[in-house]
């Protein structure tokens, strides 16, 4: 089983080592010593508290019938309009989304740097690539 230090915990939660600590104190997150007595988080632990700190985050309205399972939250970065297609950039927490659109829906959805989208993705090829 993996371990996780307080500084490798935080990037994958995408916040401060300082709230890492904070939520352990608080009993919120379940940290152990190694063998050099530097704090851990084992794998398991990390994970269950990371999928019970997402749960809701990203939800599809009750109104909204989908079979589409990954929906960021996000805001606009960037749109690059051409003739026909654009490119909208969007940052979702510590992820960075890149979407090729029709300028048609840029110009209805009213798409601009600033404003809070919600990027919903379905596919066929995901890659995994183990780090």
């Amino acid at each position: 089983m993996p371990s996780y230090s307080i500084g490798q915990a935080a990037a994958l939660l995408g916040v401060s080592s300082e709230t890492v600590r904070r939520w352990a104190d608080a009993g919120r997150l379940v940290m152990d010593r190694d063998g050099s007595g530097n704090r851990v988080i084992d794998g398991a632990s990390l994970a269950a508290f990371a999928k019970d700190r997402g749960a809701g985050a990203h939800a599809v309205a009750e109104d909204l019938p989908t079979s589409v399972r990954n929906s960021f939250v996000g805001i606009v970065t960037s749109v690059r309009v051409d003739d026909v297609a654009a490119q909208v950039e969007i940052q979702a927490g510590p992820h960075r989304l890149v979407s090729m659109v029709t300028r048609e829906s840029v110009e209805e959805l009213g798409l601009d740097v600033g404003v809070t989208v919600t990027a919903r993705v379905k596919s066929t090829n995901v890659h995994i690539d183990l780090r």
